[in-house]
């Protein structure tokens, strides 16, 4: 492993180990943990606020590929059940890495990009949102789409007010699992 490489996966082990602590991580401790010199930060990726960020989409991308990856297992599944699954996937990884999630989306909404992790969340969802309602037109299905997807972020950033206003604990997956069935049910206009 060069260099670069080893200061990129020094740096997601990091993250991964400090969670919700991220601001504490140094140079200084990627560089240890990765074996390389302090400058080699700098060289490649300019500072640490640019490396974590590269960091956190490449820990983000992996949830994308599990997208793919679901046709697999729930070929036997009506569109909703698949849409359900992945909804459950995505919050889950959304709580289990919740700094990174938060990162993440909050950089998607600074700073959009045509390729980023909130459109290509959206690109999974929408045949599955299509397939559930094929009634819609294709503009109606995107903008249902959009709405899930961000209805989701929302939920995830906010998830202490919902506990307070809702009484519904999205840390517990039992409780984030119901939430999120109704949730789409709600979205989608069917009754369960």
């Amino acid at each position: 492993m060069d260099g670069k490489e080893a200061i990129i996966q020094a740096t997601i082990d990091l993250i991964e180990e400090k969670g919700e602590r991220m601001d504490f991580i140094t140079v200084r401790e990627i560089c240890k943990k990765a074996n390389v010199g302090l400058g080699l930060v700098n060289y490649y990726f300019e500072n640490k606020d640019n490396l974590i960020s590269l960091c956190v989409e490449k820990i983000i991308n992996e949830i994308v590929k599990k997208f793919a990856e679901i046709s697999e297992h729930t070929k036997d599944f009506t569109s909703f059940e698949k849409l359900e699954y992945l909804g459950n996937i995505t919050f889950d990884f959304l709580f289990d890495r919740y700094a990174v999630s938060k990162i993440s989306i909050l950089t998607d909404m600074q700073s959009p990009k045509a390729d980023d992790n909130t459109h290509r969340t959206y690109s999974a969802y929408l045949p599955l949102v299509s397939a559930c309602r094929p009634d819609w037109d294709e503009g109606k299905v995107k903008r249902m789409t959009y709405c899930l997807i961000t209805t989701m972020q929302q939920a995830f950033l906010r998830s202490d007010m919902i506990l307070l206003s809702q009484g519904v604990d999205l840390r517990d997956a039992a409780m984030r699992k119901n939430y999120y069935r109704q949730m789409l049910l709600d979205i989608l206009g069917m009754q369960a």
